[in-house]
């Protein structure tokens, strides 16, 4: 199996404490949508087919990317965003 390349990492907060997951390649997006995702939905669907559509060469990182992030939104992850530090209590 060829890598393809992913771009950036995508990094998500991905649950209710916190946790992070940084998504650097599209083999991790593949895993975490077939085997981890919290919600089975359209955009699940949607995104499965762009990911896989992509790792096949027939489709684009950036449609797959796009997708990904869909399914992310619909599944309550939120962008992480490192330069943005919480305020000391």
């Amino acid at each position: 199996m060829i890598e393809i390349y992913w771009g950036q990492p995508i990094s998500l907060v991905v649950s209710p404490e916190g946790d992070v997951k940084n998504f650097s390649t599209i083999e991790q997006a593949h895993y975490w949508l077939r085997r981890k995702w919290p919600v089975a939905d359209a955009a699940l669907d949607h995104a499965i087919e762009r990911v896989e559509a992509a790792m096949d060469c027939m489709g684009t990182v950036g449609d797959a990317r796009a997708a990904f992030l869909g399914a992310a939104n619909t599944a309550g992850f939120m962008p992480f965003d490192a330069s943005v530090r919480p305020l000391a209590a």
